[in-house]
């Protein structure tokens, strides 16, 4: 039984106006911290002149422990992240701001996604050991002018990449979970993707996702899903996976966070419009606004 449930229950005891109030401000306060977490995850996607890519989070509870973002960089590359932080609920979700401020910190000054886990490790790993807790993170650039997708991963599920017929798990990159070891050097690999390809990062709260029978929603499923949409917009990709998850579960209640980012590569050449350097299309070719 719930506690809230315990509260209305006839034969519990009285609750006090004061406990009451306590109930309502703390209400109160885990909506705020709902919306200010959906604020954060919820921000606009940068647009892509040719292609797309967006990023969504279900979690399990008020609010989760699961994170994803996008950076747009300086030479027109987008580094994007995601990242499923140890436990669940508010101390998860205090734990995911942390990760965002050091990603977003570690973006604007290192080259490439694998210093940026390096810097990220450094930032955060005193914190994690002393909360014993850890955070796997996958983080990738996205070069549109030469259909490059740099990456590096810190204990993360290797995103899958598909086309008309096949799904494969980017090239094998492996690296300690964040807050696991010190002093960590994450090394890169890196994977030239064709256009109409699309790239699918995701937490474990899809494959593990489970239903009356406590099977697992597994990876075959989740492959094949993708291959029965292939070719359709990174929004209705998004709906078909999560669609199909809660059906699978059948009236289950979600025991983990969901979340995904799907990038999709254009059929032309791809060059990102970014809000800090926004690119323009004019009869003289492509030029700053």
């Amino acid at each position: 039984m719930k506690f809230r449930d315990r509260l209305t229950f006839k034969h519990a005891p009285s609750v006090s106006e004061e406990t009451q109030d306590e109930l309502r401000i703390l209400k109160r306060e885990i909506n705020l911290a709902r919306n200010i977490q959906t604020q954060l995850l919820n921000a606009k996607p940068p647009k892509l002149i040719s292609g797309e890519v967006i990023g969504s989070s279900i979690p399990a509870r008020l609010i989760g422990g699961d994170y994803f973002d996008f950076y747009p960089l300086a030479n027109g590359k987008i580094r994007i992240v995601i990242g499923d932080v140890m436990g669940k609920g508010i101390p998860a979700a205090m734990l995911m701001i942390l990760t965002r401020g050091a990603f977003r910190s570690a973006a604007e000054s290192t080259a490439g996604p694998g210093e940026t886990l390096t810097a990220m490790n450094n930032a955060l790993y005193n914190d994690l050991r002393s909360l014993k807790s850890f955070v796997t993170v996958f983080c990738s650039d996205w070069d549109p002018k030469l259909g490059i997708l740099t990456f590096a991963n810190a204990g993360h599920h290797l995103p899958l990449y598909f086309d008309e017929n096949k799904v494969e798990e980017l090239p094998k990159v492996t690296g300690v979970m964040l807050g696991g070891l010190p002093n960590q050097v994450y090394h890169e690999s890196q994977i030239h993707l064709k256009p109409t390809q699309t790239v699918y990062f995701y937490t474990d709260g899809i494959v593990e996702a489970r239903n009356q029978e406590g099977e697992q929603f597994k990876l075959e499923r989740l492959i094949n899903t993708l291959l029965q949409n292939q070719g359709r917009s990174v929004q209705e990709l998004e709906q078909a996976v999560v669609l199909n998850v809660f059906q699978f579960m059948n009236g289950v209640n979600q025991k983990d966070d969901i979340t995904m980012v799907i990038l999709q590569v254009g059929e032309h050449s791809t060059d990102i419009a970014c809000y800090n350097s926004p690119m323009i299309q004019s009869e003289g070719g492509m030029h700053d606004e």
